[in-house]
């Protein structure tokens, strides 16, 4: 799946499967430390919903807000978008459930990039003007959005023991069907870090709260 420079809202899958995906990474690389940490970096879900920060040029928010509605802002370096000569206002046509105070104060901070919004089984974004060369979308949901690098990058740390191969562990994700028991027969990482099994089954825990209606 191919996500245009700049994005398009056709572009992302639904955003049930977005969501399963990055949920997946986010409780594979749960830790009791990154629990704790201040300014955790890599993937992980909170209450706010999910997030990915790399520590540098890439920072995302993933937000489930009842009813099939999700939200999804960040920013990418590649981002143009508040650079543009004309400013871009990424809020117009936005609906009114969005969470605007969160969402202007990054835009004060010069802290956003681009933002889209999901309801009705379909995303949405603002208008782009024809010359904007990029949003960061690209940059910052490939990772998630491309099934196939997703399987190879993203969960290189699933070995190939007697545990759930990456496949069927993407698939039980995208079913919904990630167990303490599935998560429990994971074998070793293939760098050879222990699995924190505690802080993943939190994390699990969350992902299940996170998507109640």
């Amino acid at each position: 799946m191919t996500i245009h420079r700049p994005g398009l809202p056709g572009d992302l899958p639904p955003a049930d499967v977005l969501w399963a995906r990055w949920a997946l990474v986010a409780v594979l690389e749960a830790t009791s430390a990154k629990e704790t940490d201040r300014y955790p970096s890599g993937a992980w879900i909170d209450d706010e919903g999910l997030h990915l920060d790399d520590g540098g040029c890439t920072w995302w928010t993933f937000s489930p807000l009842g009813g099939g509605r999700y939200v999804l802002y960040g920013e990418d370096e590649s981002s143009g978008v508040k650079w543009h000569d004309t400013p871009i206002d990424m809020l117009a046509g936005g609906p009114d459930w969005l969470p605007y105070e969160e969402l202007r104060d990054r835009l004060k901070g010069n802290e956003l990039g681009c933002v889209y919004w999901y309801e009705n089984a379909a995303w949405a974004r603002a208008p782009y003007p024809d010359d904007l060369d990029d949003d960061g979308l690209d940059c910052g949901m490939s990772r998630f959005v491309e099934r196939d690098g997703l399987l190879l990058l993203r969960l290189d740390s699933v070995g190939k023991g007697d545990g759930p191969t990456r496949a069927e562990l993407l698939d039980a994700a995208e079913a919904g069907a990630v167990t303490p028991d599935l998560l429990e027969r994971l074998g070793p990482r293939t760098d050879g870090e222990p699995r924190d099994l505690p802080a993943m089954l939190r994390a699990c825990s969350m992902v299940e709260k996170c998507t109640l209606p």
